[in-house]
């Protein structure tokens, strides 16, 4: 990546702000596309903020991309998305705006570039009969996030066939690590133990497969620097699943928690997928990609990121509390 003009969409976000910082050590220029051209709506973003070039715009929005129509990229990387599952069913016209209308404006009025990569989701298989999801089996998203993110994949799947331009997507499974929003399971399954707070679940039997940060990063960067002569997509994720109840007990032993487990104490959702992992037998071929960091490794660097975090947030006598 040295010396390679990179533009990322959504880099402010947290797999976005980790591959800004990777492809910044690796000699990248980089140019990152924020809503607001702020740093503290861009939090993640502060240690690199004066090493980046930040373009202002809202990809729903047309006339906000048009100013980035003269500039030209080796990579984009397109990782803007409205990303939670749940709430997308009460936000659903936001969801598919974020997620297709966004991706279908940017597509059609993007810069130039050599090579494009579109991240999806591994939400978009939904329900499947067979596990662990390939790439061959066809989606059944069963949330509006997911619709909205398989339909942006569509559309950068027609778009590569119609131009022939080098476009390709990746599907990351669950991806955790430093900087994740605590609404997602992990973070917020930690920020809990290691305050000592109930934690409530269902009964946990489902189960799903944990990527740390860095291992999604490498697939995506493998992806990019390929050659594909048509369009490719391409599950990122170790195939390795364990139940959320497991997890649950896991992340309380590790954090050393004295929080009372009350597993079973919700219902399940009337739409639980039971089952998630990657079929990574198209990554290992094509790019050679394997994880290289393992779960619990990841999961402990994750947990002591987030102590730290904890002691900056979530202490009233650290200056930027007082701040």
């Amino acid at each position: 990546m040295k010396n390679k003009d990179v533009l990322i969409t959504g880099g402010a976000g947290f797999i976005g702000s980790h591959l800004v910082k990777r492809l910044l050590l690796d000699g990248a220029q980089i140019s990152v596309v924020v809503k607001y051209k702020s740093i503290i709506d861009n939090i993640r973003l502060t240690s690199i903020w004066k090493d980046i070039k930040i373009v202002e715009a809202d990809l729903r929005n047309i006339d906000s991309i048009r100013q980035m129509k003269k500039n030209s990229y080796d990579y984009i990387f397109h990782l803007a998305a409205y990303n939670h599952v749940g709430d997308s069913f009460l936000h659903y016209s936001e969801a598919i705006h974020s997620n297709l209308t966004a991706t279908m404006n940017f597509i059609e009025n993007c810069p130039d570039y050599d090579k494009f990569l579109y991240v999806a989701s591994s939400e978009v298989y939904g329900f499947q009969e067979v596990v662990p999801f390939k790439e061959s089996e066809i989606p059944f998203p069963i949330s509006p996030y997911a619709v909205g993110k398989y339909s942006g994949e569509l559309y950068a799947k027609m778009k590569q066939h119609q131009t022939g331009n080098k476009i390709v997507g990746v599907r990351p499974f669950n991806t955790f690590g430093p900087y994740q929003s605590d609404r997602a399971i992990i973070p917020e399954l930690i920020i809990k133990c290691l305050q000592g707070v109930t934690i409530k679940t269902t009964e946990g039997k489902q189960t799903r497969e944990f990527n740390y940060v860095e291992n999604i990063i490498d697939g995506m960067i493998k992806i990019i620097t390929q050659d594909f002569s048509s369009w490719a997509t391409m599950n990122i994720g170790s195939g390795n699943d364990i139940s959320i109840r497991d997890l649950v007990k896991k992340i309380h032993f590790l954090t050393k928690s004295k929080s009372k487990l009350k597993i079973g104490a919700l219902e399940t959702r009337p739409t639980e997928i039971w089952e998630m992992s990657a079929n990574t037998d198209k990554a290992r071929k094509l790019i050679d990609w394997t994880p290289t960091i393992e779960f619990e490794d990841g999961l402990i660097r994750t947990i002591e990121w987030f102590r730290k975090y904890m002691d900056i947030y979530y202490n009233d006598s650290s200056p930027l509390y007082k701040l």
